[in-house]
């Protein structure tokens, strides 16, 4: 049977087809519009930056770094351009020690450099450039680029390096600088200054280096580099000038801080100077030192294993973070203490045996037969500690540890550098806050007071504490916060601005007193009877000051004996000082470790000191100690069982037997 065709239902069946394939059509083409729309309209801004992005790369120009400078205008930190062979791991085609093999055949490659740069490659991300020589000389750099076609991902760039044109001096105040490692970078990352170190390789690790890193560093500046679809550079479209960073001046006065440590010799101890007026730190050693120049390429492993495991502790930086106990250079303050608690008056006296009672306990003097009739100047000219024994125990631990404080004993200074110490200023709370696992220890007793009185037992302060503390002595109770840096210098603008431009407090003292206490200072470097008198002996200007020294280890019973006891366990040698005596210009704190007694071995370095910062005066040769035997002293013992509860503990810095050497 023969099918008949419905020609208007063919007809209908294809319209609705085509309508909808019509439909469909619009429907593609809306969506093309729409997305035409969304990307050349809504997302334009987008899309545009991106390709100016892959069309145009921005190129961080990394800033001269701040120079350094002392108070005279002596660089102590610079930069100077050099050439480096450097690696980028993630663009090596081959393994990466056959290329530094090859590398070896055109550029000397040693040892240690193969070293360094494992360790810097450790520390750095796979994508940055890691140096493997620095400093290449022009033939190397020659002999490189003839055969650079051979070795992607080496590339040799021309870097600004540190540079430390003294070496070793002054070290532990510059620091260093040092190719920034993982931790830094991450810590970078987080800041708000993270894009200012886009570029940069280094940062400051240690000293004014580390404390002043902003200031030094400058501003990033940018060159917007077109390029091609292969990425290559065709032309620079605009740049942005880098700020270099503000130049340091500092307060130190670089030819004194060399007279010292070449008077230090081979004497590992800390000094520090100070212009009360000011604060400016005049000079500031730490013996020890080290060169900061090993640091700044990635030191080698060798140099810093020496460094490290010295017994000396190059590394330590002594003035900030080294504590003593002050010996006999505390007694001023405690005479000062007195007067003003009005505890004892000048005139008035004891008669000095030898020793003095407490509870049945005998407390020796550091004289046999004692100094006889003693007032409060002898007793700081000649050094009496029984004098000390009895006014530390009339004044009692609290009202010492109360007016100390107000010189900063126990307290951070504040000085422009971190990691700072703050020492141990002895009191009934710290004490039971130190033996807070040990209740029996935690009483503070009649022996512990003695102790503190002379500058031992729990004292311990660092050499700028106790400099700090002469200075504002010296300087009439106006106290001024100590600093190294005294004017930072704007990169750009080169305008000034000065760091401490007022004072920081006034200690609230009578002029009658301290004048009392200047004098005896005085006393003990012109005195016929003075600890100090031999080491300035014909001096062209009037001093003030006082020797000490303090025990490293309790002596337990034994009388000390400087010849007899090992290196490292011998009495340490402190003096202070401050001149001219009517109107300081300076004042000194110092320490020599392990060497013996204040008089013999710290007095004559102060010496040269002041002879050079107010005379000019250049010692001929280097400093050697000047035999004292009028002032050499020996200690001592005093029975364990007077400390009480404390007995048979630990000693603290400097061991708890009173007992004083000048």
């Amino acid at each position: 049977m023969t099918e008949i065709k419905n020609n208007d239902r063919e007809i209908h069946n294809f319209r609705m087809r085509l309508t909808a394939l019509v439909g469909l059509v619009f429907i593609c083409f809306g969506l093309l519009v729409a997305r035409f729309v969304w990307l050349q309209v809504v997302k334009h801004n987008q899309y545009m930056a991106q390709a100016e992005d892959n069309r145009i790369a921005l190129v961080p120009i990394v800033p001269n770094r701040g120079l350094i400078l002392d108070r005279n205008g002596v660089v102590l930190a610079s930069n100077y351009s050099a050439y480096t062979l450097e690696i980028t791991p993630s663009k090596l085609e081959a393994n990466l020690d056959s290329v530094i093999d090859e590398l070896s055949k055109l550029v000397t490659i040693e040892a240690k450099d193969r070293k360094r740069f494992k360790r810097l490659l450790e520390e750095s991300k796979n994508f940055a450039s890691v140096p493997i020589r620095t400093r290449l000389s022009d033939d190397e750099v020659a002999r490189f680029t003839a055969q650079r076609f051979r070795f992607p991902g080496v590339e040799v760039q021309a870097r600004l390096f540190r540079q430390y044109p003294l070496g070793e001096i002054a070290s532990h105040v510059l620091g260093f600088i040092g190719r920034i490692n993982q931790n830094e970078a991450r810590a970078i990352e987080e800041s708000d200054d993270s894009a200012n170190y886009n570029g940069t390789d280094h940062i400051g690790k240690e000293g004014l280096e580390k404390s002043y890193e902003r200031q030094l560093h400058g501003q990033t500046g940018y060159e917007e580099v077109e390029r091609s679809a292969g990425g290559r550079a065709i032309r620079t479209l605009s740049r942005t000038a880098p700020v270099p960073g503000s130049n340091l001046i500092l307060s130190i006065d670089i030819e004194l801080q060399k007279v010292i440590e070449e008077a230090f010799g081979d004497f590992r101890g800390a000094l520090v100077a100070i212009e009360p007026e000011t604060g400016d730190v005049l000079a500031y050693v730490s013996r020890p030192g080290f060169d900061p120049n090993l640091f700044v390429d990635g030191i080698d492993s060798q140099s810093w294993s020496e460094l490290n495991t010295s017994l000396d502790r190059p590394l330590m930086n002594r003035p900030l973070s080294g504590t003593y106990p002050p010996g006999s250079t505390f007694k001023p303050f405690m005479a000062l203490a007195a007067l003003e608690l009005g505890k004892r008056r000048p005139e008035q006296g004891i008669n000095d045996a030898g020793f003095f009672m407490l509870g049945g306990h005998r407390f020796n003097d550091d004289k046999p037969g004692g100094h006889g009739y003693i007032d409060m100047y002898r007793s700081i000219v000649m050094s009496c500690d029984t004098y000390y024994y009895q006014l530390g125990n009339d004044l009692g631990i609290d009202a010492i540890s109360g007016f100390m404080k107000q010189f900063g004993f126990g307290s951070p200074t504040g000085i422009d550098l971190e990691h700072e110490k703050s020492g141990v200023l002895p009191s009934q709370e710290w004490k039971r806050e130190r033996f807070k696992r040990n209740r029996a220890a935690q009483k503070w007793v009649g022996g512990d007071t003695i102790s503190v009185s002379i500058g031992q037992g729990f004292n311990s302060y660092t050499m700028l504490q106790l400099a700090h503390a002469v200075a504002t002595l010296a300087n009439n109770g106006v106290i001024m916060k100590p600093h190294l840096v005294k004017i930072v210098e704007d990169g750009a603008t080169h305008q000034r601005a000065l760091t401490v431009p007022k004072e920081s407090g006034r200690i609230p003292l009578k002029q009658e007193n301290i004048d009392t206490i200047k004098h005896a200072m005085v006393g003990v470097m012109t005195d016929p009877s003075g600890t100090g008198r031999l080491a300035f002996r014909n001096a062209e200007y009037t001093a003030g000051g006082k020797t000490g020294t303090a025990q490293v280890v309790g002596l337990k019973g034994a009388k000390y004996n400087h010849s007899m006891t090992p290196e490292r366990l011998r009495d340490n040698a402190l003096f202070t000082a401050f001149a001219p005596a009517d109107k300081p210009k300076i004042a000194i704190a110092m320490v020599v470790e392990n060497a013996g007694f204040g008089a013999q071995y710290a007095a004559p370095i102060a010496r040269k000191a002041l002879d050079y910062y107010l005379l000019g005066k250049r010692p001929g040769d280097k400093a050697r100690p000047v035999p004292s035997t009028a002032v050499q002293k020996e200690d001592l013992a005093v029975p364990e069982e007077a400390f009480g509860p404390s007995a048979g503990l630990p000693k603290p810095p400097g061991g708890e037997t009173p007992g004083n050497k000048e």
